[in-house]
């Protein structure tokens, strides 16, 4: 699928503000939007619950949200996410839950999840392996999970030559072309990471041919302190102005008193969670 060129600007205005954000690396985070999506932000997995930019599957975007929307003018998200005790995370409302779910494919909540995620797993994967964590360590993290790429690196640290499938034969049979070669012979771990490297290098080398973090920081909204990107290549007028008017229609259909209209602003669409964010971001929230 062919991505907009405003699109993918919007998309990459994103990443260079989570970067500097979060201290994540802008081509690390371009690179893995360019291999989880082809930076189409509508991506959907056909075999799992994945979506979006990063291909976040329900579970874990569940849990980054929780841990760190709210930094991030997402509390209303954040605060509506419960855990069971044995750990699974859950919404109590649906229509809350779809919203959340959603923010999945939207460029900036989905850019500044990615990379407190990857900042996440940088910590523990150093503190570990007792080394520095590379681009494509946190790459195997989020492919496999913490778990899953903590024990791929420390066995591949002791026997690279260790085959791939047989340490992880659920993983091998969902992603048969990532543990195995064309001659359906089984890729070492070595192979395997190597393989990540190169096309995670390439990714980032291809998409941010034209594209800089000072290149797209340009495109921010500077709201008292507060940075919002805005989209669909709109100047910072055109969102200050969607904002005014969805607040209008907003205050129009109170006024209204109907219930249908009261329940449709109270509960989050990816456009109401929009405007929240740029309201929070404006009052330092």
């Amino acid at each position: 699928m062919t991505v907009n060129p405003i699109t993918t600007g919007r998309i990459q205005s994103a990443i260079a503000l989570a970067s500097s954000k979060t201290g994540v690396d802008f081509d690390y985070l371009l690179g893995q939007a360019k291999l989880e999506s082809g930076l189409n932000a509508n991506a959907k997995a056909g075999t799992s619950s994945a979506s979006g930019l990063y291909q976040f599957i329900e579970q874990s975007w569940l849990s980054v949200v929780k841990k760190h929307g709210a930094e991030h003018g997402m509390a209303w998200a954040a605060n509506s996410i419960g855990q069971s005790s044995s750990g699974r995370l859950s919404v109590g409302d649906a229509g809350t839950k779809a919203a959340i779910l959603a923010l999945r494919n939207d460029p900036n909540a989905a850019s500044l999840m990615a990379a407190e995620y990857a900042s996440d797993n940088k910590a523990s994967l150093e503190g570990t392996l007792n080394r520095p964590a590379s681009g494509t360590d946190l790459y195997m993290a989020h492919f496999m999970g913490l778990g899953g790429a903590t024990k791929f690196l420390k066995t591949m640290q002791a026997n690279p030559q260790a085959s791939g499938a047989a340490l992880f034969p659920a993983a091998a049979r969902a992603n048969h072309n990532v543990f195995y070669d064309s001659n359906n012979q089984p890729r070492t771990l070595s192979a395997i990471y190597d393989r990540f490297s190169d096309k995670l290098g390439g990714a980032a080398a291809g998409a941010s041919a034209t594209a800089t973090p000072a290149n797209y920081a340009a495109q921010a909204l500077d709201m008292n302190g507060s940075t919002v990107i805005t989209g669909n290549n709109e100047s910072a007028d055109d969102a200050l102005a969607w904002a005014q008017s969805a607040m209008g229609t907003a205050m129009g259909r109170f006024t209204g008193k109907t219930t249908q209209a009261a329940a449709s602003i109270l509960r989050p669409t990816p456009d109401t969670a929009r405007l929240a964010y740029m309201m929070l971001a404006r009052l330092g929230g």
